[in-house]
């Protein structure tokens, strides 16, 4: 029996960093569009948004989304995701879950497709990027590694950093682990630059302008 694939896109309406960013333009279109149209792109059979804004259930609504209402109190500033992750969970029926964050416009259908497959290797699959060692210093600058026994960048494990992206996971294994992940985890690797995520105002201006070039490119083309 076929294994019916979802997509939950969480958006919030509180956000503190880009006031109401979930749906600020980008570009000519709101910014939870790019997450469910890069859904519609890929092996995902329902695209389901949860937020507790009216306006941004509208936009995702108009946007070909369906929408399920989140609770307040899980849309808190201090609510972790995975409190809306299972109040979906307990209330619609699927077997496999692409959790997606609308902040990350840069995903590719590919990658959504290559997590999807890789469910068949693993219990749960999270994206992420490639990262160099690079000296490190806390904000009251103090140093974060042995400053008498640098090491050579070359020499150094390199390491995956969690872009926040996307996550796959059973619906199995989220009531299980009660996390976005957990079991067997694997990975989707994706390049740093399309690995942004928009936080504050000037990751905003820097993403505006990513897609501008690239817009400018495609019409040259």
């Amino acid at each position: 029996m076929p294994q019916k694939i979802v997509s939950l896109i969480t958006a919030r309406g509180g956000s503190k960093g880009v006031p109401g960013k979930n749906i600020i333009d980008v570009e000519g279109f709101p910014l939870i569009h790019y997450a469910i149209e890069v859904s519609k792109k890929s092996n995902v059979d329902e695209i389901w948004v949860t937020t507790d804004d009216k306006n941004i259930k509208e936009v995702s609504l108009k946007c070909g989304a369906q929408v399920i209402d989140r609770p307040s109190e899980f849309a808190q500033d201090d609510s972790p995701s995975e409190q809306a992750l299972l109040h979906f969970a307990f209330n619609v029926d699927f077997d496999i879950m692409v959790f997606i964050q609308p902040t990350s416009p840069f995903i590719l259908s590919s990658d959504i497709n290559k997590g999807i497959e890789m469910l068949n290797e693993y219990d749960s699959v999270f994206s992420a990027y490639k990262e160099h060692w690079s000296a490190r210093w806390t904000l009251s600058a103090e140093p974060t590694y042995d400053i008498y026994h640098r090491p050579m960048r070359q020499h150094v494990e390199e390491k995956y950093v969690e872009n926040g992206a996307f996550y796959v996971i059973s619906k199995e294994n989220l009531l299980r682990y009660q996390l976005r992940y957990g079991g067997k985890i694997g990975v989707v690797e994706m390049p740093n630059d399309r690995s942004f995520q928009i936080d504050t105002p000037e990751d905003l201006d820097l993403v505006r302008k990513i897609m501008k070039i690239a817009g400018l490119e495609k019409e040259k083309k």
